[in-house]
């Protein structure tokens, strides 16, 4: 049966696309531009190259228009800040005396000023500088970047939407700035920052721009009638401009629920919605709220955060119910593409057979435009593309690696009793206190170390054939009996081996277990410069043999300090995957947890007595609505002890979480029933330490005093400073002192002047200690 085509043609576009280029073009610039080896002009000439390659691409595949304003150096948030004038007063000379240096200086800090805190954009593992506002905050609408952007797609002959985020959106991911009160709400501020924004669009009106994009992906949480209110009244404003670009508003990564009808009422002209399955409910909501008359509708009916393959045939069925329901109906993305890599035909190393079920940005692009071709001409236009998609569904479906039997039915058999340590933690932290005789605040870091030059070089001289497997193997040696030499030196009392055989947390453990397939070139940023290679997750998950036991006991044999077992928990696993979409999330964590649970016993029963199982996307992978979170937060804690429960009382669990909100899941962290948790702090300036202290959390837990996403080293005082405002919330016998996350991204001369900065800071807190106490 052939679909009719729709009244007017539809058209494809995306909302945002990578921007680290091919080979990470932009990284290598920037990083090169720190170090002082490209100089400013080079840096911005690679990033035009790269805008430019872009929109080449979109405009070739059949994208209608292209966005402008998503590119970004470090992180569209801190766009929008320098956009809107919202420079913390700390940061003010640095932009003054250069305006890329005081971008960067707000994103990475300096050694005398501190950045910007830095956290998780809603449910990815991409992060965003969050914006520091105060009562006192003046904006000033400053729309260069907005506008020159712009001006480069057009002047190459391309139709441009520019994207900004919204003022609701951009607002809500605020926080008070330091000094102001806590209570203080920065969406008080929307009536001051309107006018910027309605500036802002003014220059981009000028500048020639038919349609211009303002993002809210804060309205798919939950919002209060206030807040409800205030999208309301901004887009009411904004959208009685007179002489502007016709307004999209744009959400994603979830359903609207009762902002829809508060953007279907605004006078705006178009919405972009997401119709995949974390927008499910936009498509009945939409039809309850009477549709969209005279307006333009952008359907995200591609998945923006996976790369599986489209179901064409779902995705046609929905756009044709959508036809009936606004003027205009073109085709998208659930989101930005940011969150999936560049190109799934670099990927040389995947079975051909797998290879035909993934896609990736530039494949996602295609799917967008055989579907509004398909939508505007009908199905006959699509035939062979719509015959090949059901074949690559068909063949996925099929395929053996996706059932493991042996793998099902153990995970069949777990019992409540599989998920429950032998005894309670008030017993446990009694042995384990006289098994490892740590002192008060005791010390260590959260697993690895930098990763040098002389690293990355030996693991590319084995792949290449220039070294041997044993060769190879010296140089671990070497680096781990280095890493553990300066560590006692240092003085610090729970030692890691480094992790220098690894290249990521994830990816890592992936290329192990079975069920997992390992890109080489899928990168996807993570924040600034830091791009990582999510393992995909197609089938059946086990541990074929032990992955980490090897380098844990030859570490400890090194030393009598206990070494820390490093793993990665079920739920991270899973949240830094492009993980499988066939059955529910909760099933494939068990089989991770299960996999996870034979190496934290094969640790134990080979000497380790200190085990650390990071979990940094609990938080993050929480739903954004709260009916969600129960449902997920049961199956996510389930999976951390599922992992971690089979080990004896003596042996002391950690955890580990970073960068993101942690004041909602207080709950779940202490359901987690690990023995001691570390978490982020140094930027939030131990505000986490308070929220446990709130909940009453009763275990030991280690909120870091060391931001390491910061190239500045922390003095002594400022690490005592910290561990004084830990200790105002924590005990000093439940407290340990520690980094805030890995020491991967960091060079070895600030890791060592830090470290030892951290551990001078500990025997000063504890000199000051009443004598009973220590």
């Amino acid at each position: 049966m052939t679909a009719k085509p729709a009244a007017a043609a539809a058209r494809a576009t995306v909302y945002g696309y990578p921007r680290q280029g091919q080979n990470r073009e932009l990284k290598k610039a920037i990083e090169g531009y720190w170090k002082g080896r490209v100089t400013a002009d080079a840096l911005r000439q690679t990033a035009a190259e790269l805008r430019r390659g872009t929109w080449q691409q979109l405009a070739e595949a059949g994208v209608h228009e292209v966005p402008t304003g998503d590119f970004s150096y470090y992180d569209h948030v801190l766009d929008t800040s320098v956009m809107v004038g919202a420079v913390p007063e700390r940061h003010r000379d640095a932009v003054r005396a250069d305006a890329l240096d005081g971008y960067f200086a707000m994103a990475r800090g300096t050694q005398d000023v501190a950045p910007l805190e830095m956290t998780k954009w809603f449910d990815t593992n991409y992060h965003y500088l969050v914006p520091e506002l105060g009562p006192d905050t003046v904006f000033a609408a400053d729309s260069a970047k907005q506008v020159a952007e712009f001006k480069e797609a057009l002047a190459l002959g391309h139709t441009p939407r520019p994207v900004l985020v919204g003022p609701v959106t951009y607002l809500l991911l605020a926080k008070a700035a330091p000094g102001v009160a806590a209570d203080f709400e920065p969406l008080t501020l929307l009536d001051r920052l309107l006018p910027v924004y309605a500036e802002v669009l003014a220059d981009l009106r000028a500048a020639g721009a038919e349609w211009v994009q303002l993002d809210e992906p804060a309205l798919v949480q939950d919002r209060t009638p206030a807040e409800l209110n205030a999208a309301a009244r901004a887009y009411r404003d904004l959208g009685g401009l007179t002489d502007r670009s016709k307004l999209l508003v744009a959400s994603y990564f979830g359903r609207l629920g009762e902002a829809l009808a508060v953007l279907a009422k605004a006078p705006v002209d178009g919405l972009a919605l997401d119709f995949t399955e974390t927008g499910a409910g936009n498509l009945d909501d939409l039809a309850a709220a009477g549709g969209l008359p005279g307006k333009r509708l952008v359907a995200g009916v591609v998945n923006g955060r996976n790369i599986w393959i489209n179901d064409y045939e779902k995705s046609l069925a929905t756009l044709g119910t959508l036809l009936g329901l606004a003027d205009h109906v073109d085709v998208s993305a659930s989101c930005s593409l940011l969150h999936v890599p560049l190109d799934a035909k670099a990927e040389r190393d995947i079975d051909p057979q797998i290879a035909r079920w993934l896609a990736f940005a530039r494949q996602k692009t295609e799917e967008i435009v055989v579907l509004a071709r398909g939508l505007a001409s009908g199905t006959d236009a699509i035939a062979a593309e719509l015959a090949a998609n059901r074949a690559d569904l068909a063949s996925r479906a099929d395929a053996a690696i996706t059932r493991d039997p042996g793998v099902r039915a153990r995970t069949a058999a777990i019992t409540d009793a599989d998920g429950r340590r032998s005894q309670p933690y008030a017993e446990r932290t009694l042995a384990q206190r006289a098994h490892l005789g740590l002192p008060l605040l005791p010390t260590t870091t959260i697993g690895s170390f930098p990763q040098t030059t002389e690293l990355r070089t030996a693991r590319a001289d084995l792949r290449a054939g220039r070294i041997n497997e044993a060769g190879y193997e010296e140089r671990i040696k070497d680096e781990i009996r280095e890493v553990l030499s300066f560590q006692e030196k240092a003085g610090i009392d729970v030692l890691v081996h480094g992790e220098p055989e690894r290249n990521d947390m994830v990816q890592y453990f992936a290329e192990q277990l079975t069920g997992y397939l390992a890109t080489q070139h899928g990168w996807v940023q993570s924040y600034g410069t830091r791009y990582v290679r999510p393992p995909v997750l197609a089938g059946d998950i086990s541990r074929p043999e032990p992955m980490t036991v090897r380098w844990t006991a030859y570490a400890q044999s090194l030393t009598d300090r206990p070494v820390k077992g490093m793993l990665t928990g079920p739920v991270t696993m899973l949240a830094w995957s492009f993980v499988r979409d066939d059955q529910p999330l909760g099933e494939t964590a068990r089989q991770v947890a299960l996999a996870l649970r034979d190496e934290v016993n094969d640790l134990e029963a080979n000497g380790t007595s200190v085990i650390q199982v990071d979990e940094p996307a609990l938080r993050e992978t929480l739903p954004l609505r709260a009916a969600d979170h129960a449902a997920y937060l049961e199956w996510a804690t389930e999976s951390f002890r599922l992992a971690t429960a089979g080990v004896r009382p003596d042996t002391q669990i950690h955890t580990h979480m970073c960068y993101a909100e942690f004041g909602d899941i207080v709950q779940a962290i202490d359901d987690l029933d690990a023995d001691v948790i570390s978490l982020e702090a140094a930027r939030s300036h131990m505000q986490v330490a308070r929220e446990l202290a709130g909940h009453g959390y009763p275990r030991e837990a280690g909120p870091g005093v060391y931001d390491i996403h910061s190239p500045r080293i922390p003095s002594t005082e400022e690490a005592a400073a910290l561990l004084r405002k830990g200790l105002e919330a924590i005990p000093a016998e439940r407290l340990w002192v520690n980094p805030d996350c890995g020491l991967k991204t960091r060079g070895w001369p600030e890791t060592r002047a830090s470290l030892e900065n951290l551990v001078a800071a500990a025997r000063e807190i504890r000199a000051e200690l009443p004598t009973e106490a220590v």
